[in-house]
């Protein structure tokens, strides 16, 4: 799939070109709730793109343009486990790698993570070694 062929790619650049006049102070002038409706909080981590020039309808674009690139069916398929890795035919296991809920993940009909945990022990054995002089 080339996204430069997708319609919402088109509908970005337009949505680009006609907010690069638009100043900073006149959004928040315009919105006195710009804060508050382009902030997230998500656990311990507070993010804060109320100060990006962007608006609702540049997320709406942004939305639409993960639909249309279909975004969820390839997050879908990474968690999956399906090898989405073409260039070395194997499945994409960064989820794996953090994957504090030890939830099984399959791949080719076996579970990875008790080989996953035992190389992260491994890793954090290592680190605790070196930190501590050993």
């Amino acid at each position: 799939m080339l996204f430069s062929n997708l319609s919402a790619i088109t509908a970005l650049k337009k949505h680009q070109s006609a907010m690069q006049s638009i100043h900073m102070r006149d959004l928040f002038t315009l919105d006195n709730a710009r804060a508050e409706k382009f902030t997230v909080n998500a656990g311990d981590l507070y993010i804060d793109y109320s100060k990006h020039r962007i608006t609702a309808e540049t997320l709406s674009l942004l939305f639409s343009l993960a639909r249309e690139a279909h975004v969820e069916t390839a997050r879908d398929t990474m968690f999956s486990g399906q090898k989405i890795n073409t260039t070395e035919n194997r499945a994409v296991l960064h989820v794996a790698l953090r994957n504090i809920s030890n939830t099984p993940i399959v791949v080719d009909g076996k579970d990875v993570m008790p080989d996953i945990n035992s190389v992260l022990e491994h890793m954090r054995a290592f680190a605790t070694a070196i930190r501590s002089g050993e």
